[in-house]
């Protein structure tokens, strides 16, 4: 959203709510520095060599890497003050991507973990970021698909427990904690100030978090280029990370990754002026240094003591509704979020032309976490939480769309610099665009982004529950601002509908089935959406190749990213990814045998191609 337009929507919502952007952070930063006089752990050879800081490093390009994880708005569902929780899991989420030289999955580290329990900060109501890494540093952090992000935290309705910490659900059932979860911790923190030790901090180690003043003009009117302020701002009032350093036209310049959303400046990312303490940016920084907890991944083990803890809440939704109730209980198994639509003539018989060139000849395997040495997936997620919905056919298909996305803008258009995408499957689920919490049809998220196109997953928080006002404008893409609302209220008051975001489209939409056409479509495009029996096996899996015999009811829909031959039996196999979360399967993602007894994974695929302002007409000639 172009930001000079809030100005005037923030003026139709309510007198009371006329104070600027700056003053309202000036009542109740989201950035509160701490009265503990914290340095931080850093060994005393902790020592930087100036020698070789380069004049720019940029970590969204390195030798043609992004190595930044997805951008996130702090203000969804509603407002919280967690500016300073969202820039140090988004640091430490990218130096992990950075440490691991940007292998498949990225780790995205939960911000609601230190909103709901970091207790030397306040929630919602502001923190600092050099106590939220020493945080970090004394205990256990989970990534997103354990514990996603509420915008409440322990000031107002969302108190630290065990469930916070790790949580799923299922139908019919209360929520609970997983046996086991993977865990991710800070080794080293401390505080960093001054253009010389933050350039080096950067350029040797990653991105760090800093507090900065977030001025009117900058919320407000910052739309691209080079922010500069002349009013001598230094109030010190949000936190950000800066995740990299250059010079445009002769001018020094930081570039800035922000936590309010994609509509918001250059894709959620800014710049502004090096060298200068501008806004305060130089005054006040800290950074983390994460501990290798996954060569040998590091796992947390539930005890019965957690599990009864009093403050858990295992509240579970109302999803399915009983309109698919008997379908559900009539089988073994209780999860089903699938539902059969049709498919046009159209789409069945569509086959682009670089598929119909192929002559049937395809890669032996391909496997888009890891092509040519780079990671081109979006981030991994979680239907299953905060409550259960069975959005699986909007998870999968805006999965595989995003990806695909990312595909073409780094591979085929080399421009790696762009953003990794996120599509909301909350705003697809509150259009119905397919169906909604108790189950849908994939193929009209496809047509849903023809159409209408998608928005950016930070338009629209994912919360598992269907919308009451059925696709209304608030409910595609929004924005919220202060103050955070009290545990009994929503908030919703102070939230409006943007109307001016990037909608996501495709170009096409294409029904297809068997493993020929499977192959085509992912070595060609990307990963695709298929229907898949999701058996109590299946459920249970763990790793390695499944195959199960006998089963071809579809009832559930995930994204194949690749496929490959084990070396050692020679079976062919698809290499799935499902949104059950990281510690389902193999870190989220599954293998399943190829051609027979593969739970009908070959019946029933689709896929959509982006659709884009630089000519992609070939395609589709």
């Amino acid at each position: 959203m172009k930001l000079t337009t809030i100005v005037v929507i923030l003026g139709l919502i309510s007198l009371s709510y006329t104070l600027t952007f700056s003053e309202q952070l000036r009542k109740q930063p989201c950035y509160v520095k701490s009265d503990l006089d914290v340095q931080g752990n850093i060994k005393a050879d902790y020592m930087y060599d100036y020698d070789s800081v380069p004049e720019e490093k940029l970590w969204n390009d390195v030798d043609g890497t992004n190595y930044l994880t997805v951008v996130k708005n702090q203000h969804l569902p509603q407002y919280c003050g967690s500016c300073w929780a969202q820039c140090v899991a988004s640091s430490l989420s990218d130096r992990i991507k950075i440490m691991r030289k940007g292998a498949w999955p990225d780790v995205n580290i939960a911000p609601q973990v230190f909103v709901s329990c970091s207790m030397e900060d306040n929630g919602c109501h502001g923190g600092d970021m050099i106590t939220a890494f020493q945080f970090g540093n004394e205990n256990e952090l989970t990534d997103e698909t354990c514990s996603i992000y509420h915008a409440r935290g322990h000031d107002n309705g969302y108190e630290c427990a065990p469930v916070v910490k790790c949580r799923n659900c299922n139908p019919y059932d209360d929520c609970f904690i997983p046996d086991t979860y993977k865990t991710y911790k800070v080794a080293q923190f401390g505080r960093i100030s001054g253009e010389k030790d933050m350039m080096a901090e950067i350029s040797q180690n990653g991105p760090i978090t800093c507090a900065i003043d977030a001025t009117d003009e900058l919320y407000y009117n910052y739309t691209g280029g080079i922010f500069e302020d002349k009013t001598g701002a230094s109030d010190l009032n949000h936190g950000i990370s800066v995740v990299g350093y250059g010079v445009e036209d002769g001018v020094k310049y930081w570039h800035v990754r922000n936590s309010w959303g994609e509509t918001w400046g250059e894709k959620g990312f800014f710049k502004v002026v090096r060298g200068v303490n501008n806004i305060g940016i130089e005054s006040d920084c800290a950074f983390g240094i994460p501990e290798d907890t996954w060569t040998d991944q590091a796992y947390h083990t539930t005890t019965d003591e957690e599990r009864k803890d009093p403050r858990n809440d295992y509240t579970n939704g109302p999803y399915p509704t009983k309109k698919v109730e008997k379908l559900i209980k009539e089988k073994e198994y209780t999860h089903s979020c699938y539902i059969e639509g049709e498919w046009t003539e159209e789409e069945r018989n569509f086959v682009p032309e670089q598929i119909q060139e192929m002559n049937d000849e395809v890669p032996e395997a391909i496997d888009w976490r890891n092509y040519e040495g780079k990671n081109y997936l979006s981030w991994n997620k979680n239907q299953h939480i905060p409550i259960y919905c069975g959005s699986c056919w909007a998870e999968g298909s805006t999965s595989a769309l995003a990806d695909r996305f990312n595909i073409y803008n780094w591979l085929t258009l080399g421009k790696t610099s762009e953003p990794q995408l996120s599509l909301s499957a909350q705003a697809i689920v509150n259009c119905h665009a397919g169906g909604d919490c108790s189950g849908g049809f994939h193929g009209q998220v496809y047509r849903y982004a023809q159409q209408n196109g998608i928005p950016h997953g930070s338009c629209e928080q994912y919360i598992a529950h269907n919308a009451d006002d059925i696709c209304s404008a608030f409910n595609v893409c929004r924005e919220c601002v202060g103050p955070a609302p009290p545990a009994d209220e929503t908030g919703f008051d102070k939230c409006w509908p943007v109307e001016n975001y990037n909608r996501y489209k495709s170009k096409k939409v294409r029904s297809f089935s068997g493993a020929q056409a499977m192959k085509e479509e992912i070595a060609t495009f990307g990963p695709i959406s298929c229907g898949i029996d999701s058996t109590e096996a299946f459920h249970n899996y763990k790793g390695g190749i499944f195959e199960e015999k006998g089963q071809t009811s579809i009832n559930h829909i995930i994204s194949l990213v690749g496929y490959g031959v084990d070396q050692e039996t020679g079976t062919e196999y698809w290499i799935g990814r499902n949104s059950w979360g990281t510690y389902w399967g193999e870190g989220g993602f599954f293998r399943i045998k190829m051609h027979s007894d593969n739970n009908a994974i070959e019946r029933d695929c689709a896929a959509g191609y982006p659709d884009v302002e630089e000519d992609y007409s070939q395609i589709f000639e």
